[in-house]
C-alpha cells in the first residue's frame, strides 16, 4: 500500500480503521486466552478461584473516631491522614491536642 499518494483525509480514515482493527483483535485475543486457561483449569480439576485468588483484600471496616471538638461534635477526626483546619487552629491556638481525645 503506497501511503505518499494518500490524502490527509484518506491517512486520517486509514488511521481510525486501523485503532477500531487493533481494539477487535486484542478483545478477541483477550476471549480466546480466557478460554484457553478455562479449558486448562477444568482439564485438570482445579477451580478457576484457586488458580488465579481474588487478589482483593477484606476491608477490615471503619475506623474509630479518636478526636472531636468539644463544642461541635460533627467535626470529629480519625487521627489518620491530614489533621483537619479546625484541629490545626486548635493547636496554633495554644491548646492541646490531647483535649480533642474522645
Amino acid at each position: 500500500m503506497d501511503l505518499s499518494n494518500m490524502s490527509v483525509g484518506d491517512l486520517r480514515n486509514l488511521q481510525d480503521q486501523i485503532k477500531q482493527e487493533m481494539k477487535k483483535r486484542e478483545h478477541q485475543e483477550v476471549a480466546k486466552a480466557r478460554e484457553q486457561i478455562l479449558a486448562i483449569a477444568q482439564s485438570v480439576g482445579v477451580p478457576l478461584k484457586d488458580l488465579i485468588g481474588t487478589g482483593i483484600r477484606a476491608k477490615t471496616g471503619s475506623v474509630a473516631v479518636r478526636y472531636r471538638h468539644p463544642d461541635n461534635a460533627a467535626q470529629q477526626w480519625t487521627g489518620r491522614g491530614r489533621q483537619p483546619k479546625w484541629v490545626k487552629e486548635w493547636i496554633d491556638g495554644g491548646k492541646s491536642i490531647d483535649k480533642l481525645r474522645v
